[in-house]
């Protein structure tokens, strides 16, 4: 499956990232079944515990909006001050967020772009393949 135009939207989502402390902005873009894409960014606080990744941004955006059939996300992450990217996978408390409301088959898709922010490489995994030996309730 081709996920161009899911990775460019979460580049678009990356500009808005707060990251005064870490420098490190993350986009992330979530697509529902029906096609519908929520964008979330990463926004950190002083405090640390508060902060909220760009993939639970996204997460909380459409569960707050009655959605929970998703089937990929798209995740684009790295230093502010540059336009290229390495592949940034989900930390392990996004993970468990995708477990709550996901499938084992979920897509997770993570993108290297070069320093002109084009996409040079992608790479798509499974919840299950990023989550093994995982719980839920």
């Amino acid at each position: 499956m081709d996920y161009r135009d899911l990775i460019l939207q979460a580049l678009e989502a990356r500009q808005y990232a707060y990251a005064p402390y870490s420098h490190f902005m993350v986009g992330a873009a979530l697509l529902c079944a029906d096609g519908r894409v929520f964008r979330g960014c990463n926004i950190e606080n002083a405090a640390f515990s508060p902060s909220i990744c760009a993939e639970r941004t996204a997460f909380a955006k459409a569960v707050s909006e009655g959605y929970g059939d998703f089937t990929a996300i798209a995740i684009v992450g790295g230093p502010a001050d540059q336009k290229e990217t390495d592949f940034c996978t989900p930390c392990g408390v996004c993970r468990q967020v995708m477990k709550e409301f996901c499938q084992q088959d979920f897509h997770i898709v993570c993108a290297k772009t070069n320093e002109t922010g084009n996409i040079v490489e992608q790479k798509v995994f499974t919840l299950a393949e990023l989550l093994p030996e995982s719980f839920s309730l």
